[in-house]
C-alpha cells in the first residue's frame, strides 16, 4: 500500500503559531469556558456566537452539510460509538481508561457516565510491588490451573496479575464488588457528563483530567490530599464551542500547556490553552471532521484521523501539516514510537499494520513534517490457526486498537474476530519491538481472558521500571494488569526467565522477525 503525501501551506488563520503555548489571541478565534455553577443566558449564547463569526471561525457543524459521509449520518451515540477506541463503546462497562503520566493512578468512564478515580500504590501487584509478591501471585494462578486441568490454557494468561471490577450504578449485580486499591475512589459526575468517549490526564500535573463528553470537555481539578469520594461539579472547567460535538478524541501535549480535542462533526481540530481559558482552530477542508487524535511523546508532532479515507499529520512547531490518502478507509488507530520518529497505523477492517517514518528537520527544513512518502505494512494479521497442546486456536481480524510501551520494546494489538467465522474471538496481541538502529517487529505472544471476557481497551503503564505493565480492560468490567519483565535496552529480546509465559505461537513463527528494514 503506498500512501502519497500532500503538503499543505500553513492555516491562514495561526499562520506561524510559535507562540500559541504563551496566547491563543489569534485574530479573535477564541472561545472561553465556563464554570461549572455559572449559568449563561441564551442572549450571552447568541453574543457569543456573533463574535464567532465577526472573528471569521467557521466551525459549523458538518451535521448540516447537504453531502454527508455515511458515518456522519448516525447519531451522536451511534457515531461515538463507531469511533472509539473500545471494541464495544455501547455495550461494556468500561467506555475509556486512562493511566495518570507519572503516578500509579488511573481514571475509568462507566457506563453510567462517571469517572471513577483509582490509586493503585496500595496493591501487591502495583508498579511498586516487589518481585517476590509477582512470583507468589504467578504461582497462585499456576496452582489454579493444575486443580482445573479441563480448563483450556487460553482462557486464562499465565501471567501476575492484579485484577478488579470497577463498581458502577448501573453495571450487573455481578460487577459490583468492592474495590480495595485506594481507601478513597473520587467518582465524577456532572450534569454535561454523558457518553464519555475517552479521558486524558494532563501532564506534569498532579489532577488535573479531562473527559471528552458528547456536547463539551470537562476539565476536572482534583485535590489529592482531599477524601471526599464526590467532588462537587464547580471542579470542573467546560469547554464548548458551537458545532464541536460529540468529542470523540483528546490528546494533551507533553507539556502539559495545550490540549486538543476532535469532533467528527467538525472539520477544525481545536487547540485549548486551559490556563489563559481560549481556543484556536486548526482548520482544514476536505476528509470531513476528526475522529481520533495522538500526540508523540516527543511534542513534535499530532496524528489527526478523519471519518473517510485520509488522514493527517501536524507538525507541532509551526503548525504545518501533511496527509496521506488511503485507499480502502479510514485510519482506525494509531501509536508512535516514544522518540516521535515512527508512526505505527492501521485502516478500517484491514488485519495488518502500516509504518511511516519521520525525519527531524533542522535550519530553513524546520517546521516540516518530514514524514515519509510510502508507508511500509509490517504486521500481516489475518486469520490463521494454531496448533496448541490444548487445541486449534483461530486468531486474527481487523485491528481496533493499538499502544507502544514507553521503552519501546513491546507493542499490544486488539485483534477483533470475525463474527462470521465459528472459532473466533476478540484477543490481544502482544510484539517485540525494535526502533533502532533498525525497525523490527517480533510476535511475543496472544492473552486471552477468562470465559466469556473479551477485551476492550488497553494501555501501557507510563513509569513501570521493571519492563512493561499492560493494562487490559474486559467486557465482563474487570480490569487486569499484566507485566512483562525484561530488561530496557535497545535490543527488544528480553531476558527469558523474567518474561511472562503468554499463549505463543509455534517456534517456528518467533525465530524469524515478522518485519525488518535490514
Amino acid at each position: 500500500m503506498a500512501l502519497l503525501p500532500a503538503r499543505l501551506p500553513p492555516p491562514t488563520p495561526l499562520g506561524a503559531l510559535q507562540s500559541i503555548e504563551r496566547s491563543l489571541l489569534c485574530r479573535g478565534e477564541k472561545r472561553r469556558w465556563k464554570g461549572a455553577g455559572a449559568a449563561k443566558g441564551s442572549k450571552g449564547l447568541q453574543r457569543d456566537r456573533s463574535k464567532g463569526r465577526r472573528g471569521g471561525l467557521s466551525a459549523r457543524s458538518a451535521l448540516t452539510s447537504p453531502r454527508l459521509p455515511p458515518p456522519l449520518q448516525l447519531t451522536s451515540e451511534d457515531m461515538i460509538a463507531a469511533f472509539s477506541q473500545a471494541v464495544d463503546w455501547a455495550g461494556c462497562s468500561i467506555r475509556a481508561f486512562a493511566w495518570h503520566p507519572h503516578t500509579s493512578k488511573f481514571a475509568v468512564a462507566l457506563l453510567d457516565d462517571s469517572v471513577r478515580v483509582y490509586n493503585s500504590s496500595r496493591s501487591p501487584c502495583s508498579p511498586g510491588g516487589s518481585r517476590q509478591t509477582y512470583k507468589a501471585l504467578l504461582k497462585r494462578r499456576l496452582s489454579r490451573l493444575v486443580l482445573r486441568p479441563k480448563q483450556r490454557c487460553p482462557a486464562e494468561p499465565l501471567s501476575p496479575s492484579w485484577d478488579f471490577k470497577p463498581t458502577s450504578a448501573r453495571s450487573p449485580p455481578g460487577l459490583r464488588a468492592l474495590n480495595r486499591t485506594s481507601a478513597t475512589i473520587p467518582s465524577l459526575k456532572h450534569r454535561l457528563q454523558r457518553n464519555v468517549a475517552a479521558v486524558a490526564w494532563k501532564p506534569l500535573c498532579a489532577s488535573i483530567l479531562a473527559v471528552a463528553c458528547q456536547s463539551c470537555v470537562l476539565v476536572w481539578h482534583l485535590d489529592p490530599t482531599s477524601l471526599s469520594t464526590r467532588p462537587s461539579s464547580g471542579c470542573a472547567q467546560v469547554l464548548s464551542y458551537p458545532g464541536h460535538s460529540p468529542v470523540t478524541s483528546l490528546a494533551w501535549a507533553p507539556s502539559g500547556k495545550l490540549l486538543l480535542s476532535a469532533s467528527p462533526v467538525d472539520t477544525a481540530m481545536l487547540v485549548w490553552d486551559v490556563s489563559t481559558e481560549n481556543c484556536v482552530q486548526l482548520q482544514w477542508f476536505g476528509g470531513g471532521g476528526v475522529t481520533f487524535l495522538a500526540w508523540s511523546p516527543d511534542g513534535s508532532k499530532v496524528l489527526a484521523a478523519t471519518p473517510s479515507a485520509v488522514f493527517k499529520v501536524w507538525e507541532a512547531q509551526m503548525w504545518t501539516c501533511e496527509k496521506w490518502p488511503t485507499i480502502k478507509g479510514r485510519c482506525q488507530t494509531g501509536c508512535w514510537s516514544p522518540d516521535g520518529s515512527r508512526l505505527l497505523f492501521t485502516v478500517l477492517g484491514e488485519s495488518v499494520i502500516y509504518s511511516l517514518s519521520f525525519s527531524e528537520y533542522r535550519g530553513d527544513m524546520q517546521g516540516q513534517v518530514g514524514g515519509s512518502k510510502t508507508a511500509s505494512i509490517v504486521a500481516d494479521l489475518s486469520e490463521t490457526t494454531f496448533e496448541t497442546p490444548y487445541g486449534e486456536e483461530r486468531v486474527g481480524g481487523a485491528v481496533q486498537s493499538m499502544a507502544w510501551d514507553p521503552t519501546g520494546e513491546r507493542l499490544a494489538v486488539i485483534i477483533r474476530g470475525d463474527p462470521r467465522t465459528a472459532g473466533t474471538q476478540t484477543v490481544v496481541a502482544v510484539f517485540r519491538t525494535r526502533n533502532s538502529p533498525v525497525f523490527e517487529l517480533l510476535p511475543c505472544g496472544f492473552l486471552r481472558g477468562e470465559q466469556s471476557a473479551e477485551p476492550q481497551l488497553i494501555a501501557f503503564h507510563p513509569c513501570f521500571q521493571k519492563g512493561a505493565l499492560l493494562t487490559v480492560c474486559w467486557s465482563t468490567g474487570t480490569i487486569s494488569h499484566i507485566p512483562f519483565f525484561f530488561l530496557s535496552t535497545h535490543v527488544p529480546y528480553g531476558s527469558p526467565g523474567r518474561s511472562p509465559a503468554v499463549v505463543t505461537a509455534s517456534s517456528s513463527v518467533r525465530e524469524q522477525p515478522l518485519f525488518s528494514e535490514l
